[in-house]
């Protein structure tokens, strides 16, 4: 073969090398391989083959090649198959490229779960490379290792230099994966708006020139998502980024997505799913050859089946024959016992593989599940041995001291440590000392969510300290002191509440966003009246929705929280308005409530919680059905008796064991709890005429309360806004113009977006009567109907002060979504967290008559000097009067202050 054909193959064979790398680089590893396989093909290669010294440029080419395809059979799945090439790779590589061989066996290493080895490696191959490519590409990997052993600033400091190289060299692919994991490093430091920023600035590169790596990103944004207790939504991202790793055959990224895929569930409560989930990702990690990643998995699964209350094995079951104290669990065959030892022998195989998160966290479940079990010896012995706890010697009722943990540590193993200190110091009985390591870990969760802006994400991260609240009431309930009940139950709901609200600066993608949003929902609006669906316009509806709260997860938190309201303060309020104040509490299924008032502070308890939150959703559902429809008499009166049914067994489970602890109370202020933020509280027999106030906490409504009585004096006219398509509105707002003369009036094409929001700026009261939605999936997108679009509760947030006094005449626009930890999201709760220290709203749909008759007569008992409170429960009483049950039911509740 002359020296021209030569070079031509060789040509050939570096070619297909330049396509295969960029086909690995998006993601794609079979066709990589196919393109790899059809180079060393045309250079003649067969395994096992004597490497040949007299053609060193074939040489260095087949090691290139077979370097490349090792990468591509591993990223497959086929690990054995990758160590092989590795191996032929090593003999045919020239002395100057033997450490791409090793960067290469490294990532191998990596992706495996063979960290140690994995660096030594990368170690090994840094200062051999001179070629700013493969340097790059080796600083990429190598800050990987670090983002998992937790090293986040040599990581940091890898990853940026892998971009300045990469940038150097015009490596646009390698350039956005350094920035990624620069991201990431964010990530761990519990920065979440800042890394889900750069993961968005990350995305953008993909989109253009590494499409086939957007899965990957995907699953480091559901990671993120994770991290802030929105388990649903990094649900949602993950299904997708699965899909993407199926397509592209890429199993050891499908398997950790898997294994993501089971947190989110565990996060969410889905037992079950979770440890299905986790099973999956287990065989796949195994058959991989990937152990530390399968010991992951095992851990997740156990973590489920401990956590899950359906099963034996979960948490506060008990062995058989075990008794606290009683000792020898890990030899027992009952199920918590059962969990312990899996745990333990977990614990010891995660510290073998140097994964010491992993590791202490198996050692913290263990001792959880022996505490479960009642087996305090065995617990304490664990624990004095694997977790920062440790008993001082001397009698059983000694203090347990407690000694820093890492504080390099996840968040999540810092909280399960100070859940283990809890439930241990509260099964000894020392109740104190759980309340305070309890409290420590509750500070961590508060300090977190002092760096999210997102309304979204502060509500939703008090999901993840949702097990240390429950430890905290379950030692207070313990301590029979009703009024520290009262305490920690206030310590532990709406907790967002607690920070100033952030108003967004200008954003002109959001801004475009959001115009074609309103646009859109138009269009689709005014086809669902016409009974025309469009699933395009839908789409893309959800597409803008998605980006505009991707957006609002990136503004970063003020940190300084507002002072909270003390106990006595609360009580002081209450004694002046003469209130009593009912807040609801579930645990452990049981349904509790505290009642402040007077001077005292009482714990009764009222049974069972579900078939409460069963009766309030079947009420829900029948007041829906009744409302707005011209229904045959005989349907109307089956409904109306399933109300007088609902309405009946919601009065006798709720509040007849409570009115005998009312009596003497002008009013009432509720904290309700779950499913219950769903009850028209005026509508309940004994509550009708009866002013009811219902806020997120105690110190929510007192916080309202004060801010309610100082605006009082404001002589500002009042805003009437009038949506369109609702041919009862007009009567409405004239009605109320009549009590209101100089009130500013928004009506027909007048009632724009723009135009409410700037009258809703700091008014002294406005109502609104339009169209309204209630958006479960979405609810930051719960809307009002105006002229040009809808008015959604995102919009609320960029009030610069907040209207005093809000009635939405709308549908069920104050319907909420009740998060763990009685957080709360809708269009209702923005007001409120705006600042709004009243909103009267539907929880239901109400028909437009009930509406009209009773928000005038709710508007003419507040112009005769009535608080809104009691002006709305006159109204509802004089509106239901002489009616059937579904025709004048009101639906209608004071939130706030009243």
């Amino acid at each position: 073969m002359s020296s021209a054909e030569v070079s031509e193959i060789h040509e050939r064979a570096a070619r297909l090398h330049g396509l295969a790398v960029a086909a690995t680089d998006d993601g794609h590893p079979g066709l990589a391989a196919r393109r790899l396989r059809q180079g060393l093909a045309l250079l003649r290669w067969e395994t096992g083959a004597p490497p040949e010294t007299g053609d060193p440029e074939r040489a260095a080419l087949l090691a290139r090649l077979l370097t490349s395809l090792a990468h591509a059979e591993a990223e497959q799945g086929h690990s054995a198959r990758s160590t092989e090439l590795l191996d032929e790779a090593q003999r045919w590589a020239p002395p100057a490229e033997l450490a791409i061989v090793q960067g290469q066996r490294g990532l191998m290493y990596l992706r495996t779960g063979r960290t140690a080895e994995a660096l030594e490696l990368l170690d090994l191959a840094v200062p051999r490379l001179a070629r700013g490519v493969e340097l790059a590409r080796v600083l990429l990997n190598r800050s990987v290792i670090h983002l998992m052993t937790g090293k986040v600033r040599l990581a940091r400091a890898d990853a940026r230099r892998s971009a300045e190289l990469s940038r150097a060299q015009g490596h646009e692919v390698l350039e956005a994966k350094a920035r990624h994991n620069d991201g990431y490093c964010d990530l761990l430091l519990g920065d979440i708006p800042t890394a889900l920023a750069v993961f968005g600035e990350v995305e953008g590169a993909y989109r253009r020139v590494n499409p086939g790596f957007l899965p990957v990103l995907a699953l480091d944004q559901a990671r993120a998502l994770l991290a802030a207790g929105l388990a649903d939504e990094a649900g949602r991202t993950l299904d997708g980024a699965l899909d993407g790793f199926r397509k592209q055959r890429l199993m050891q990224d499908y398997a950790e997505a898997e294994l993501a895929r089971a947190q989110a569930a565990l996060h969410a409560g889905r037992f079950a799913e979770a440890r299905a989930w986790a099973r999956r990702a287990e065989d796949r990690f195994r058959r991989r050859r990937s152990p530390a990643w399968a010991l992951r998995a095992e851990l997740m699964r156990l973590r489920a089946e401990f956590a899950d209350p359906a099963r034996p094995g979960a948490r506060g079951a008990s062995d058989q024959g075990g008794r606290p104290g009683s000792g020898g669990v890990l030899d027992q065959g009952g199920r918590p016992g059962a969990v312990a030892r899996k745990a333990v022998d977990l614990a010891a195989r995660c510290a073998e593989l140097g994964l010491r998160d992993e590791s202490e966290t198996a050692a913290l479940l263990a001792t959880r599940a022996l505490v479960a079990a009642g087996s305090l010896a065995e617990a304490e012995a664990l624990w004095s041995g694997a977790a920062p706890l440790v008993a001082r010697p001397g009698s059983r009722d000694a203090p347990l001291v407690a000694r820093p943990g890492s504080r390099a540590a996840p968040l999540e193993v810092r909280l399960m440590r100070r859940l283990a200190e809890a439930e241990l110091a509260s099964a000894r009985g020392l109740r104190g000392q759980a309340l305070r390591r309890v409290r420590s870990g509750l500070a961590l969760i508060h300090a977190h969510r002092g760096r999210l802006g997102s309304l979204d994400m502060q509500t939703g991260v008090t999901a993840l300290g949702s097990d240390l609240a429950a430890a905290g009431l379950a030692a207070a309930l313990a301590n029979g002191s009703a009024r520290l009940v009262f305490e920690w139950s206030e310590r532990c709901r709406a907790q967002a509440f607690r920070f100033p609200p952030i108003r967004p600066q200008h954003d002109e993608p959001t801004a475009e966003a959001l115009a074609e949003l309103r646009h859109l929902a138009q269009r689709l609006h005014a086809g669902e009246a016409a009974a025309r669906r469009d699933p395009e316009i839908r789409r893309r509806c959800l597409e803008l929705e998605r980006l505009i709260r991707e957006r609002g997860w990136q503004l970063p938190g003020v940190r300084e929280s507002l002072v909270p309201v003390s106990t006595g303060a609360v009580e002081a309020e209450l004694a002046a308005a003469g209130l009593a104040l009912v807040s609801l509490l579930n645990v452990q299924g049981r349904l509790l409530a505290l009642v402040l008032g007077a001077g005292r502070c009482r714990l009764l308890e009222l049974g069972a919680y579900a078939p409460l939150a069963e009766a309030v959703q079947r009420l829900t559902g029948d007041l829906n059905a009744r409302a707005g429809r011209n229904l045959r008499p005989n349907l109307a009166a089956v409904i109306d008796a399933s109300l007088r049914r609902q309405l009946a067994t919601i009065a006798d489970g709720l509040l007849a064991p409570l009115l005998p602890s009312l009596a003497g109370a002008d009013g009432i202020v509720v904290v309700p709890t779950m499913a219950l933020s769903a009850i028209p509280w005026g509508a309940l027999p004994g509550l009708v005429g009866k002013p009811v106030v219902a806020a997120p906490s105690a110190q929510v409504w007192a916080a309202a309360q004060r801010a309610r009585l100082a605006g009082v004096a404001d002589g500002e006219p009042p805003l009437l806004v009038a949506g369109p398509n609702l041919t009862a509105v007009e009567p409405e707002i004239e009605q109320l113009a009549t009590l209101y003369p100089k009130a500013r009036r928004l009506t027909g094409p007048a009632a724009t977006v723009a135009a409410t929001l700037e009258a809703l700026d700091g008014a002294s009261i406005a109502h609104l009567a339009a169209h309204g939605h209630h958006e479960r999936e979405n609810v930051l997108f719960s809307r009002l109907v105006l002229s040009d679009g809808p008015l959604m509760a995102h919009d609320v947030q960029r009030l610069r002060t907040a209207p005093r006094h809000v009635v939405l005449s709308a549908c069920d626009i104050g319907r909420l979504v009740v998060r763990p930890g009685d957080e709360l999201l809708g269009f209702t709760a923005a007001l409120l967290y705006m600042g709004t220290p009243t909103v009267v709203s539907s929880v239901a749909k109400v028909p437009d008559e009930t509406a009209i008759a009773i928000m005038a007569a709710y508007h003419r008992h507040l112009a005769l000097g009535l608080s809104p409170a009691a002006a709305l429960a006159a109204a509802s009483a004089s509106a239901s009067a002489g009616q059937s049950v579904g025709e004048s039911l009101s639906t209608f509740v004071c939130f706030g202050a009243g």
